[in-house]
């Protein structure tokens, strides 16, 4: 999800990599759960995030959507987040003692946060948030441990191509006038990334890229653009 503020007013003013040290370290949050509650709609799962929930839970990706999971649009884009639930608008994974149940196979913007992505036209860089976690007095970490992706230059490459492929959509999608051809597109996207079921016995990467550029192929298709 694409926030249009400047970097001075959410963040410390610094661009960080994977191997850089960053004040993010909240100490196992100790209890908190702040991060968990009210967040709305906001929390948008990629694929990535998808094959680590039905492989990790067992349960198919309209299952999910029964209690945990909801599909919104964004930016023009119909795409998964997590679900907040009951009257204080928790995660639906958040457990009584306010700890992830699913914490092994957390989603990627769990993994990140406090950090946050900034997209610079070809890739991106790590930020730190100074005024979303709640904890004080956080010790520095370096990015990539903090993050606790394996394979991190291979996931780097995907969630940037991911987000350019969202951006080059949204894009499109603007510039149509044919309702039903959007709905066309927005259920294609749905059922390539998220519907169809993924094979937990292969690379996720290589599975992720061969669809991309069938979608890419069947886009073309759909309207008429190279």
């Amino acid at each position: 999800m694409r926030r249009e503020v400047s970097m001075e007013e959410i963040s410390d003013g610094k661009l960080y990599t994977a191997n850089d040290l960053v004040k993010a370290d909240c100490n196992d949050c100790r209890g908190c759960s702040a991060c968990c509650q009210k967040m709305g709609q906001s929390i948008v799962l990629d694929p990535l995030d998808i094959y680590r929930l039905t492989f990790g839970l067992r349960q198919k990706f309209e299952e999910l959507l029964a209690d945990k999971l909801e599909l919104n649009v964004v930016e023009g884009i119909i795409l998964p987040n997590l679900q907040m639930s009951g009257t204080e608008e928790k995660c639906a994974f958040l457990n009584a003692e306010g700890r992830c149940s699913v914490h092994a196979i957390r989603p990627g913007i769990c993994r990140l946060f406090p950090l946050g992505r900034y997209y610079d036209g070809k890739s991106f860089q790590y930020f730190l948030q100074i005024h979303e976690c709640k904890k004080e007095n956080r010790t520095k970490v370096k990015v990539k441990k903090w993050i606790d992706t394996p394979d991190l230059k291979k996931n780097e490459k995907y969630i940037s191509d991911w987000h350019y492929f969202l951006t080059d959509m949204q894009k499109t999608l603007a510039t149509l006038q044919n309702d039903e051809k959007v709905k066309k597109i927005n259920m294609l996207i749905l059922q390539t990334f998220f519907l169809e079921p993924y094979h937990q016995e292969e690379d996720f990467y290589v599975q992720f890229y061969d669809r991309l550029e069938k979608l890419k192929t069947s886009l073309q298709l759909l309207t008429g653009r190279e």
